[in-house]
């Protein structure tokens, strides 16, 4: 179950939207990309699919509701006096009292206006100020979403509830408990614009490492490869998890370094950055709205450290621990990073003109964070001329596109939604090869050897 190969090569140079479409047609385009709304044609794609939501503990026993926005919904989650998650429309069905303020007891949340209770399928199971409400609640019943959890994530499927496809099979998932490292951070814009930052392959050379040179790093570092020759050579592809791309570089003798990274549906990234065959990672990017995206990466405790120190034994510029406020009640609350657009992530003028620093900011995903964020909370595709460095995020914009249309149309599962065992044939990393003539066959190569962390891996066909 290989990468599919296709007719695009390394000098294809990818359509540039306004030379095929007109500016109205491209701004449906991006519309149709970036809402994810009930109805919306991206929201009824990414709710077939469950989403990695919220860490398991911010929900105590009997604890106090969060308030959880996930795809433009107003959600509360909470954990029962038993233990068990609820999540559901954060509106009492009642009279639209939210149900942040209710009591979480044993029965379930009770809205504390009224007294209406629900339980975590949010059937009502009490209706005290009614009289008959013993025949009355059960006709009441609140928008609920089965939830589980894994490593210290609560999964949320907010699609038909009669349809619930199988439990997520991405394989850094199967790792043994307390295996897993994760870190949550909230983006300011759309989930696309986050998602497009991961699969870019040339914005490494510049805006992390841009003031690094060869003769700074280690022998044994690949990184050197990457900031000798700054200008990529790219191969792109469908997989059957989403979409892969292959970067090439020449080496010292002739070789190749090869840097393969993924896109998994509905909104899954693989960077490139670690060894091929340890690089045990993924990220979502989960759309809370349509203008906030929350990062959740999961890795492998056992994946080497994914920048080695320079020569000089410091580590490179910018790479620094992300830092984030205390979380509060509000919906937009959690896992804010210190470094924001309201500060201009803190950039240090200084440090930049200097060179110590090519942005002259501190950690590498907020480095991400300002480019992304500095577009705009939407931003106009209309406007991009895209190159050939940027065929990997063309791509994977058509593929999102086609099997949305194809759901809406014919009806027809997205990837991954009955058959979550793709995900685990999705691995990204560096590699150095004497020959990459069929890139798809070293990659295909390189994973069988490849280490894994489970036998819970489908037969490769």
């Amino acid at each position: 179950m290989s990468p599919t190969k296709h007719a695009t090569s390394r000098r294809e140079t990818p359509r540039r939207p306004g030379a095929a479409m007109s500016n109205d047609a491209m701004k449906k385009e991006n519309e149709a990309l970036t809402r994810v709304g009930q109805g919306t044609l991206m929201g009824n794609l990414m709710r077939q699919y469950w989403l990695p939501a919220m860490r398991s503990d911010e929900l105590e026993a009997g604890g106090s509701p969060v308030r959880l926005l996930l795809l433009g919904e107003k959600l509360i989650a909470y954990r029962n006096p038993s233990g068990v998650v609820g999540v559901m429309d954060h509106q009492c069905p009642h009279r639209n009292a939210s149900l942040f303020f209710g009591r979480n007891e044993e029965g379930g949340m009770r809205c504390v206006y009224h007294g209406w209770q629900f339980d975590t399928s949010g059937q009502c199971v009490d209706l005290p100020n009614i009289p008959d409400g013993e025949a009355f609640k059960a006709k009441i019943k609140a928008t609920a979403y089965t939830a589980f959890e894994k490593h210290g994530v609560v999964w949320v499927f907010m699609g038909d509830q009669a349809k619930v496809p199988p439990t997520p099979k991405i394989e850094v998932m199967d790792a043994e408990d307390g295996e897993i490292e994760l870190e949550f951070a909230l983006r300011e814009c759309n989930y696309l614009q986050c998602l497009e930052g991961d699969i870019d392959t040339s914005h490494l050379a510049f805006l992390h490492v841009g003031n690094v040179e060869p003769e700074q790093l280690a022998s044994s570092d690949p990184m050197k490869y990457v900031v000798s020759n700054r200008r990529p050579e790219l191969e792109v592809s469908d997989a059957p998890w989403g979409t892969t791309y292959c970067a090439f570089k020449t080496t010292e003798d002739g070789g190749k370094y090869l840097r393969f990274a993924n896109f998994m549906f509905p909104f899954w990234s693989q960077a490139p950055q670690g060894e091929f065959e340890t690089n045990l990672f993924s990220r979502a990017w989960v759309p809370m709205d349509d203008t906030h995206t929350m990062s959740i990466t999961m890795t492998w405790r056992k994946r080497p450290p994914t920048f080695k120190p320079m020569k000089d034994g410091k580590e490179l510029p910018g790479v620094a621990p992300l830092q984030l406020l205390p979380n509060s009640t509000d919906w937009l609350g959690r896992f804010r990073t210190v470094q924001n657009l309201a500060n201009d992530f803190l950039i240090d003028r200084e440090a930049q003109r200097s060179n110590r620093i090519f942005t002259g900011i501190e950690n590498i995903g907020v480095q991400d964070q300002a480019m992304t964020d500095s577009m705009g909370e939407i931003t106009d595709r209309s406007r991009e001329h895209l190159s050939p460095s940027d065929i990997m995020i063309a791509r994977t914009r058509r593929r999102l596109l086609r099997a949305a249309r194809d759901l809406e149309g014919k009806g027809t599962p997205p990837p991954g939604v009955n058959d979550p065992f793709v995900y685990q044939l999705a691995r990204s990393g560096e590699l150095i090869v004497e020959n990459a003539d069929d890139w798809q066959a070293v990659y295909e190569e390189h994973l069988k050897d490849a280490v894994r962390i489970s036998d819970a891996v489908a037969p490769q066909q």
